[in-house]
């Protein structure tokens, strides 16, 4: 059974930049998009970003388009996500999930695999 683990969360300034790291288990990582979401206290869990199973396509939601980066490293099964110029509001648990098929997009249900997050602390 695949297990996702991130890391790299923490405690930064408005401005800042973070590089969370999402490191899967198994053989089979390269066959599969992975993405990126996120969750605040007292709000729902929101798509943040995604990366189709080669890193040839990769989508954002608009409040991240221009200050996030999706990437990926097969050889590593590692998935990462570059966060700079970092607001308050992007404070939240960030969390890496393994898509069903070889793209997905922003709906949670085109995942099946979680991760057990990572907190993301912005402060003003």
């Amino acid at each position: 059974q695949v297990q996702l683990v991130e890391s790299g969360g923490g405690l930064v300034q408005a401005g800042g930049s973070l590089r969370l790291s999402c490191a899967a288990s198994g053989r089979t990582f390269s066959s599969y998009a992975m993405g990126w979401f996120r969750q605040a206290p007292g709000k729902e869990r929101e798509f943040v970003a995604a990366i189709s199973w080669r890193g040839g396509s990769t989508d954002y939601t608009n409040s991240v388009k221009g200050r996030f980066t999706i990437s990926r490293d097969n050889a590593k099964n590692t998935v990462y996500l570059q966060m700079n110029s970092l607001k308050p509001e992007d404070t939240a648990v960030y969390y890496c999930a393994r898509g069903r098929t070889v793209r997905a997009g922003p709906l949670i249900r085109e995942y099946d695999t979680w991760g057990q997050g990572t907190q993301v602390t912005v402060s003003s």
